[in-house]
């Protein structure tokens, strides 16, 4: 019996297989070079409507073509201006006819309506936004297309779209025809070949500005209309972090433009497709948003991604940390031009603390497919300063501008890149890839060496070693640390240590932290001081202005705890904020003034419809998840609450969804809600009620 079943494993599991090989042997024998597209797309259905036109050479003796294509419709299939028959799966076109050795035209028309890597954000139609996310394999559903990595073409994309709207694709914009019945279509072209995968798609109501990089690279920076005052400091840095990587890596920038475009509710915090980025609406900042969350190391990784990843692509995923890790360090290098040395090796240091807590229970290496995105960017990204540290950057810069200009335009893996690094140095890229490709313990010791190069990091690390020294024996050298210029985690590391201390004895050293005036050892401060002496009420209330969102919240959050009787005092001063892009700031008012003592039941009401609202799908995922946090806090039942947390498990973003089903199972172990979502199930929508319908019952 056992012979029998693994006998019938292996046939299922070779029948799965048979695609894969499939297309592995057809990019032997045929290369796709060029596609066309005329694109339609119907954002009340979620539907595309296109037909497209690729360029490709038969260089052996083939069956049949198979091109992805998930779920997709096809009519008018020509070969050759010949109409084929063909065959369709649920994942691929399959043509079998009308192909000849040499040089060929396929044309086809197809219909699809994605269930991802194409997002539809058409909930508010004056603000919609559509856009695409096909990182790894995804890009077939929504345009026939290779999930191989290895196939490179030459793309083109005509996309007609309401006038009113911006359409956003790869390459440069080469014309707008005239409006035809409130349409446009936009011609986009691709000069060089890339990744299917790095193909993309962004509509929306956006404005930009222009800029240039220093090599004559055009810089178009995205935005929305709402968004023109936070421009500023979204892309403050963005041309100076362009120079630099052009700069540091060695090679001219390989496209003719580079834009960033910011999408709400985008899945990453960014994506690099080729010459357009797409990033999370979150990093749209102002200037208290850019002390809390900026767009500067995202940014710097997807443009470092351009080249690596776009230029060139790793085969296979074993290989990924070739364009994870590479962005990763590249990032880190543009961040130490912005921000100096002492940041660069603090964010060095952090991810050598994460990396040592990941592989006490990571037994997966670098060079696997299944290796962690810790493995695949952080210990990807130390793995190369390992490099550079040793044969020194002249040599480094050398080597990837070799890598760079040998392989662009194709695919590579890891021993390509180890080849040039041989070729320009001793370097032992036998030991260097035994020790940190194909094992999975992190160096420490070889780490640590080189952390204490910076004076800051020994500096740090001697800070730490004081922990539990008595406060007497290391007073007066945390003052002086306190009224010096050193970088601010060795005054916030203070601050921590702290915390246990008599506020009587450390006093003297809190204001001097107070006094500094930066955002961040501030900070730590409202994070650590609570309870508040009544001495230092007025010196704390000071945080409630600071440049940061985050302090804002938490020393509001403490001082109406520990100062009840004027809690009304701080509800007028919060009124009208409203914070990061995730609104905390708003959403904190609207639920401390549901806690207050007011009698102003009017008031009430308004406040607690407009926290209901804020969990709607009016909103972002991040608004609403921190508005279903504040309105189960206060304990809600009510209906409208329950109904939204049920639509967002039919949200596109997976992190939302997640929330909204663990939030309603745990829900309906209380019999009266349970109730209550029995009572909403029919005022729901199909998709609604199928999601609710599952989770009850379980």
């Amino acid at each position: 019996m056992y012979v029998c079943v693994l006998i019938t494993i292996m046939k299922k599991f070779l029948f799965l297989l048979l695609p894969i090989i499939s297309l592995a042997q057809q990019f032997e024998k045929v290369n796709f070079t060029k596609a066309v597209a005329q694109l339609s797309l119907n954002p009340i259905d979620k539907s595309v409507l296109g037909t497209v036109k690729y360029d490709f050479n038969v260089n052996q003796s083939i069956d049949s073509i198979r091109i992805d294509a998930v779920n997709m419709g096809f009519s008018n299939i020509e070969i050759n201006g010949k109409e084929v028959k063909f065959k369709i799966t649920e994942k691929q076109l399959i043509l079998f006819e009308g192909f000849k050795k040499g040089n060929n035209k396929l044309q086809l028309r197809y219909t699809a309506k994605p269930k991802q890597a194409l997002y539809f954000n058409w909930n508010n139609i004056n603000n919609g936004q559509i856009w695409t996310q096909g990182q790894g394999k995804y890009t077939s559903n929504w345009f026939p297309s290779f999930d191989d990595v290895n196939e490179k073409l030459l793309f083109e994309m005509n996309i007609s779209f309401d006038a009113n709207y911006s359409v956003i694709s790869n390459g440069l914009l080469n014309s707008i025809p005239s409006n035809v019945a409130g349409l446009k279509t936009w011609h986009y072209k691709m000069n060089k070949p890339m990744s299917s995968y790095l193909l993309m798609l962004a509509i929306g109501k956006f404005q930009f500005k222009l800029d240039k990089s220093v090599s004559g690279i055009i810089l178009e920076n995205f935005y929305q209309p709402k968004d023109s005052d936070k421009y500023q400091f979204t892309f403050k840095d963005s041309k100076a972090i362009f120079d630099f990587l052009e700069t540091e890596i060695g090679v001219k920038y390989p496209w003719k433009i580079y834009r960033q475009i910011p999408v709400e509710d985008f899945l990453y915090a960014g994506m690099e497709n080729t010459t357009s980025t797409l990033f999370l609406q979150d990093f749209v900042v102002d200037e208290a948003g850019f002390n809390d969350r900026n767009y500067v190391n995202v940014q710097a990784h997807e443009l470092a991604h351009q080249w690596f990843g776009d230029l060139i692509t790793a085969k296979s995923g074993k290989h990924h940390w070739l364009q994870e890790g590479f962005a990763t360090y590249y990032a880190l290098l543009a961040e130490r031009q912005i921000f100096g040395d002492d940041y660069f090796y603090y964010q060095l240091y952090k991810n050598a603390q994460l990396i040592k807590q990941n592989s006490k229970n990571d037994t997966i290496p670098i060079l696997n497919e299944k290796a962690s995105s810790i493995s695949f960017y952080q210990k990807g990204a130390w793995a190369l300063h390992i490099i550079r540290e040793t044969i020194g950057a002249t040599l480094f810069q050398k080597v990837v501008k070799n890598y760079l200009k040998k392989y662009q335009f194709q695919n590579v893996e890891t021993n390509d890149f180890l080849n040039e690094v041989a070729k320009v140095s001793n370097f032992d890229v036998v030991k260097f890839q035994k020790e940190w490709l194909d094992d999975y313990h992190f160096q420490t010791l070889q780490v640590d060496n080189l952390l204490k190069k910076n004076a800051f990091i020994r500096k740090l690390i001697e800070i730490q070693n004081f922990k539990d020294k008595p406060f007497s024996e290391k007073e007066q050298l945390y003052s002086d640390i306190l009224q010096s210029n050193e970088f601010y985690p060795i005054k916030t590391e203070i601050i921590y240590q702290l915390t246990s201390v008599a506020f009587e004895e450390k006093e003297k050293l809190i204001l001097m932290a107070m006094q500094t005036n930066d955002v961040k050892v501030r900070q730590a401060v409202a994070e650590t001081r609570n309870p508040i002496p009544l001495t230092f009420k007025t010196a704390y209330e000071t945080l409630l202005n600071d440049k940061s969102y985050e302090t804002n919240e938490t020393a509001f959050m403490n001082l109406w705890n520990n100062f009840p009787e004027e809690q009304s005092k701080y509800l007028e001063i919060a009124k009208n904020w409203q914070g990061n892009n995730d609104k905390n700031l708003r959403i904190l008012f609207l639920t401390y003034f549901q806690l207050s003592k007011t009698i102003d039941l009017n008031s009430k009401q308004k406040y607690f419809d407009e926290l209901v609202n804020l969990s709607s799908n009016n909103y972002s995922s991040s608004v609403r998840q921190n508005a279903f946090e504040s309105l189960f806090l206060l304990k809600t039942k009510d209906l409208n609450v329950l109904k939204n947390l049920v639509n967002a498990t039919t949200h596109h973003k997976w992190q939302l969804v997640k929330y909204a089903r663990d939030k309603i199972r745990e829900l309906l172990k209380n019999q009266e809600i349970f109730d209550k979502f029995s009572t909403i199930l029919l005022d729901l929508n199909t998709d609604e009620q199928f999601q609710l319908k599952r989770l009850m019952i379980k």
